[in-house]
């Protein structure tokens, strides 16, 4: 199996780190438009792969999208980062086009791919890739929902001092700092209700901090985070590749699913070989009802600044 991140920026970098850890695949291409970044990175992984037992052929290429052909899962990270300050909504304008060309460029390659979107704004950005593309809406997914709850998860961890392993949390709406949903009502510690443990104050504060997750970690580090987004499109591509049959939070169209049409935000998904296979309904309350329809909203609105 052949797999292919686009984007050798940190954020792709450690994507396919993570895939070629794990072996989810024979070969691993890594295309960037900047020139020798992809083949040193590419050459750097390799030299450390007897280091790590790791036998995934791993090559790089600067904007040669031929040496991509084939490839069974494409993960789309290109465009630009966030800077402190920034909203993910701010990075519209100049990550369309990045998006629409390298969707266009891949398909012509590899026509039978699932596309994993991470470009921010990533609902708007699957959206675009969507509708630009033509294909079947299976075959097209956003990140976010994963990266949200992974943090949401660490946060609820770090209020109750216990593993996050054996937390259940889910987020999901749009991937924005104000139209994410963290689904505190349902979110539990090895079958226990965290609402049992936690008190009102400390679960609206930990949806706050996950909420701004990312933008605390811009502000940190003075870009976007990368560590917890690669791991996040790594761990999508494992469900893929190895048709797990996961659930799994992902942005991805919805045709009457939750109330909304025409969008494609944040649900709880079927993840396996083919895409996505089915959205589970979480038979939302009515605060967590008008909340997503709220964030759909926001994310619509952001997509009419789209050209397709």
């Amino acid at each position: 199996m052949k797999v292919t991140v686009v984007g050798a920026g940190a954020v792709g970098a450690t994507c396919a780190d993570n895939i070629a850890r794990k072996e989810l695949c024979e070969e691993l291409v890594l295309l960037d438009i900047k020139q020798g970044i992809s083949e040193g990175k590419a050459m750097d992984f390799m030299q450390s792969a007897a280091l790590l037992g790791s036998d995934t052929k791993i090559t790089g290429t600067t904007n040669d999208y031929k040496k991509t052909a084939g490839s069974s899962v494409v993960i789309i990270t290109s465009g630009i980062p966030r800077k402190p300050g920034m909203t993910r909504e701010e990075l519209i304008g100049i990550n369309a086009g990045i998006v629409k060309g390298v969707t266009q460029n891949i398909l012509e390659n590899s026509p039978d791919a699932i596309i994993i979107v991470i470009s921010n704004p990533m609902d708007t950005m699957t959206y675009l890739a969507l509708k630009s593309s033509g294909l079947p809406k299976h075959r097209i997914i956003g990140m976010g929902g994963i990266l949200d709850s992974s943090r949401f998860k660490y946060y609820l961890s770090a209020a109750m001092g216990c593993s996050m392993q054996d937390l259940q949390a889910v987020v999901i709406g749009g991937h924005g700092d104000t139209t994410m949903i963290p689904l505190t009502r349902l979110a539990t510690y090895n079958g226990t209700p965290v609402s049992n443990i936690l008190d009102e104050a400390t679960l609206k504060k930990v949806a706050a901090d996950t909420m701004v997750g990312g933008a605390t970690l811009t502000g940190l580090l003075g870009t976007s985070a990368w560590y917890a987004p690669g791991a996040a499109g790594a761990t999508l591509v494992e469900a893929i590749v190895r048709d797990e049959k996961k659930l799994i939070p992902c942005c991805v169209m919805l045709d009457g699913e939750y109330g909304q049409k025409d969008i494609c935000i944040g649900v709880p998904v079927v993840i396996g070989k083919t895409g996505w296979k089915k959205i589970i309904d979480f038979k939302l309350d009515d605060a967590e009802k008008a909340a997503f329809n709220k964030s759909a909203d926001a994310v619509r609105n952001m997509n009419c600044a789209l050209q397709i």
